[in-house]
């Protein structure tokens, strides 16, 4: 039996994981007294914009997969904010802007998380939302002891927040510096803010359940919270990465007209199991995509990381991530041909276009003229990531969510909210007629990337991981781990993953780096030269740095479930009983 870092963590009532060992011990709280799914993935996901502020704040986005055992039904919730009525191509150039910078207030996006909570909780959870608030806002008042991944993110913004952001140092940079390792970290603008929603809701819910939570939405979209945020960001001028100072787009009409909202997942089967994912206002299609071209090749017998099944898997990740630069973005503004694109006989066309021997040096989306890659000469971007969480509860109840965005490192606090704004409209891109280009209005494609799967109808996983770009290609590694080299899902978090860079990044810069695979250094040296010798241009990455997936797997005819959180960080963690 090979080592693990963990045990897989196995129970028969309920199992939760989260990218923070503190929102996963507030989920399993929530499912132990009585909670649902829902009720403590909403839970989590408070404690979470907390404990990781770098990488999720209650500002940003998230698309969330939740399979219903009473409805046998998955749905997904759309959870992505548009960009404000203001925010045009034209207001970019004619502000002389080449991309879309990373930070500031110019790539604010409508915050779309909390409504997308809120929603599922007034519909399917059982907590007020109260309930669901009052451990995290203990530990806002109370604080929290802060890790090392933290303390390198402040103190590699604490300049900016000493000469630029005031409000941010007030909070970040308690005695004037960054933290240290295990330092008590407090919000109390945080804590206030949601104080005045719990009252909000205690006064309202003589009404009804669901009218106090939908008092606590309009609390925030069309009362006190939105005319903050849009005050702030009409007042104050804040720096970017191009060293222009602005104001907002963003104006209370972009705030007032916003809703989450449920919609039909998409979905492909992979060897008898149905993997279901978000639609093409994320990446997510593109495992669908890379499963149905590596269908076609027996990975068992090229064996596990070796040099034939990593440039398979790595060809083919190509191709799916070509697709994604030419045909994803919203499709409330964007004809995405995905009934073509996710279909077995578009993946047999497709798979010719694999060499096994050379690596391939362009960019090749189907039906269409093949790109050859200009590699960019611009370096660097703010480093972050993101958070994951999963839950599957005692009735057989799961939910995979990737929540983002809304971080400390690239736009200022709000004075007496405790949160700031996201900056997602980064990934839309301004070039005229492209599915992804900048509207008013429009959702960017995103990143962020949950996964659920059923078997015969019946759930049997939740997986995920934080990663940007690398998301859907670190999990897709780990799903083939567990189902084609039957490892047990600790093992299959735990092994040694590698990365294309064949396109063009989702983030400010827009990174292009053609041929470029990086992996991580326990791949053994000889699978390395062989790859190089294929054409691959590998990287070595620092070891355990590809993503920190998480997943849990279900066996409804046993009721038992089985969790397993990558080390990669060290934060993340799984809890079940």
């Amino acid at each position: 039996m090979e080592f693990t870092t963990r045990p897989v963590v196995m129970g028969i009532n309920g199992m939760v994981t989260s990218s923070h060992y503190l929102a996963t011990e507030i989920g399993h709280h929530a499912l132990k007294r009585g909670g649902n799914v829902v009720d403590a993935a909403v839970s989590m996901w408070f404690a979470l914009t907390l404990t990781k502020p770098d990488l999720v704040g209650i500002a940003g986005e998230v698309p969330i997969l939740l399979y219903l055992s009473d409805e046998e039904a998955v749905l997904a919730i759309n959870g992505s904010g548009p960009a404000p009525k203001a925010a045009t191509v034209e207001w970019f150039r004619n502000n002389d802007y080449p991309l879309i910078p990373e930070d500031g207030f110019a790539p604010a996006v409508v915050p779309g998380a909390f409504d997308a909570w809120l929603m599922i909780l007034d519909l399917y959870g059982t907590f007020s939302l109260t309930e669901c608030l009052k451990p995290s806002i203990e530990i806002a008042s109370g604080g929290y002891p802060i890790q090392s991944t933290m303390v390198r993110s402040i103190a590699a913004s604490q300049e900016r927040f000493k000469t630029e952001w005031p409000s941010t140092a007030s909070v970040y940079l308690p005695e004037g510096r960054a933290p240290h390792i295990g330092q008590v970290m407090k919000n109390p603008d945080w804590a206030r803010t949601f104080r005045e929603m719990v009252e909000i809701e205690r006064v309202e819910r003589r009404s009804g359940r669901s009218a106090a939570i939908n008092a606590c939405r309009d609390y925030f979209y069309r009362g006190p919270i939105a005319e903050r945020i849009i005050g702030f960001m009409n007042n104050f001028r804040c720096r970017d990465v191009y060293g222009k100072e602005n104001t907002g787009l963003m104006a209370l009409e972009d705030f007032d007209k916003y809703q989450a909202r449920i919609e039909k997942p998409i979905n492909s089967n992979y060897r008898g199991l149905d993997v279901y994912k978000c639609g093409p206002w994320t990446q997510g299609p593109l495992q669908l995509e890379l499963y149905n071209l590596l269908e076609g090749f027996d990975l068992k017998v090229m064996g596990h990381n070796s040099v034939d099944y990593i440039h398979t898997w790595t060809e083919c990740a190509k191709l799916a991530f070509a697709d994604r630069e030419h045909y994803y973005g919203d499709p409330d503004f964007a004809d995405v041909p995905l009934e073509m694109l996710l279909s077995k006989e578009y993946a047999d066309e497709r798979r010719v276009l694999v060499d096994p021997n050379e690596a391939s040096m362009l960019l090749r989306p189907g039906k269409a003229d093949p790109i050859e890659l200009e590699p960019t000469t611009i370096k660097g971007g703010i480093e972050g990531d993101t958070v994951h969480c999963e839950v599957v509860d005692p009735m057989g109840n799961m939910i995979s969510a990737t929540p983002s965005g809304g971080w400390i490192r690239t736009s200022p606090l709000v004075p007496g909210l405790g949160f700031c704004m996201g900056t997602r409209g980064q990934q839309f891109n301004l070039n005229d007629g492209h599915p992804n280009c900048l509207e008013p209005g429009k959702k960017p494609r995103i990143t962020l990337t949950p996964s659920l799967v059923l078997k015969d109808g019946k759930p049997y996983m939740v997986y995920g991981t934080p990663g940007g770009d690398g998301q859907d290609q670190w999990t897709s590694q780990f799903f083939l781990n567990y189902v084609e080299f039957d490892m047990d899902i600790q093992l299959a978090l735990d092994k040694p993953t590698v990365t294309t860079n064949h396109f063009t990044g989702s983030f400010w810069p827009k990174m292009v780096r053609p041929g470029e695979l990086r992996v991580e250094p326990t791949i053994p040296d000889p699978v390395i030269s062989g790859l190089r010798e294929k054409g691959h241009k590998v990287v070595v990455d620092n070891p355990w740095s590809h993503g920190r997936c998480l997943a849990v797997r279900y066996d409804p005819h046993t009721g038992v479930k089985y969790g397993g959180a990558s080390p990669r960080t060290g934060d993340g963690y799984v809890i079940g009983w």
